[in-house]
């Protein structure tokens, strides 16, 4: 005979054949195990994909679709001279969501591949900026893991994915430059739809982990999309967001503050060169800074209502000496809650 079963400390679903159902306790330990096995990509309720084929290369034959209460972060950690902390243990690290200390179920560190989307502003002032930052996308292509799954997002007051529509993702440079070049450097700034678009086809990704990094001269003069609703997409994704500010100190629509709070909010970081050749070596820091992070996942012990805001604190113990954790503040729990007013300093 066959039975299902849908747990209700989770939003795992399982199927079994047999005469009995699994007991409790077993239940939940397939489902810690099976969580391990996918690192689903998502915070909060997480789903693995049927992988969305890199060009030149065939789609898998199968896919497995299932959603945990796996919360899973990306922190970066540093030693106090600012170099990457390689050999932190499981031990070392203490996770705390809302103040309370969770239970870290998953561990790794390890270079994974990520699902990548370069958010490239097209508006009239970037037009003598544009070869510097299609160097840069270049650049850091070529310093990423092989199996990574790019996408190009361009933007001035209108939003386009830069790939033809016969290539979903790419991890070739070439096409990732042709892909910046599709768009012509003229109109406004529409900042926040754009971001709003790369965090959808972000979704459209296969890889664990999910990346943008969102070059703009400006802050927004043309969106549809409010930054609360943008900002509250990004605290719903598990998505690491690098922003890189390429605007002037006379720039009136110039406004750092939403670039570094959208990268702090979701465990990333933001940067505002002085010269505009140092984007390219941002571009190599933000690849290595994503090949050297660790992957911690955890099941919280309050379970949260739909919509609610979930503080998290990640803190690493060094034997050496102090380490420094950069990792996402917080997440908001699956479901709909109409976004909260923000006011982001300039």
């Amino acid at each position: 005979t066959r039975c299902g079963s849908r747990s209700t400390a989770g939003s795992m679903r399982a199927d079994c054949d047999g005469d009995t159902m699994k007991t409790p306790a077993r239940e939940r330990d397939g489902r810690i195990a099976l969580a391990m096995l996918l690192l689903s990509g998502f915070v909060g309720h997480a789903r693995s994909q049927a992988p969305a084929p890199i060009h030149g290369q065939d789609p898998e034959a199968f896919k497995i679709a299932v959603s945990v209460d796996l919360v899973v972060l990306h922190p970066t950690v540093r030693d106090r001279k600012g170099s990457f902390a390689s050999d932190v243990r499981e031990q070392d690290f203490e996770v705390y969501e809302d103040g309370v200390r969770q239970s870290i179920r998953l561990f790794k560190h390890e270079d994974i591949p990520v699902t990548v989307g370069l958010v490239i502003d097209h508006s009239g002032s970037m037009h003598q900026k544009l070869p510097d930052v299609v160097a840069a996308a270049r650049t850091f292509a070529r310093s990423s893991n092989q199996e990574d799954q790019m996408f190009v997002v361009n933007f001035n007051e209108h939003v386009t994915l830069g790939l033809p529509g016969e290539i979903g993702f790419t991890n070739r440079p070439d096409e990732l430059e042709a892909a910046i070049w599709r768009s012509g450097t003229t109109g406004q700034t529409a900042l926040y739809d754009a971001v709003a678009k790369a965090l959808e086809r972000l979704q459209a990704g296969t890889r664990d982990k999910k990346v943008l990094i969102v070059m703009s001269d400006g802050g927004d003069n043309a969106s549809t999309h409010t930054l609360a609703e943008v900002l509250k997409m990004a605290e719903q994704s598990s998505a690491l967001v690098y922003t890189i500010g390429l605007f002037d100190e006379q720039d009136p629509d110039r406004n750092p503050g939403v670039l570094r709070h959208l990268a702090q909010a979701t465990g990333g970081e933001a940067f505002f060169p002085e010269q505009l050749d140092e984007v390219i070596s941002i571009c190599e820091r933000i690849a290595r800074d994503i090949r050297n992070q660790y992957t911690i996942g955890y099941f919280p012990t309050n379970r949260a209502q739909p919509g609610v805001y979930r503080a998290i604190r990640v803190v690493a113990n060094g034997t050496a000496g102090k380490l420094f954790v950069r990792a996402r503040s917080g997440y908001i729990a699956g479901g709909e809650q109409p976004p909260a007013k923000r006011e982001i300093a300039k």
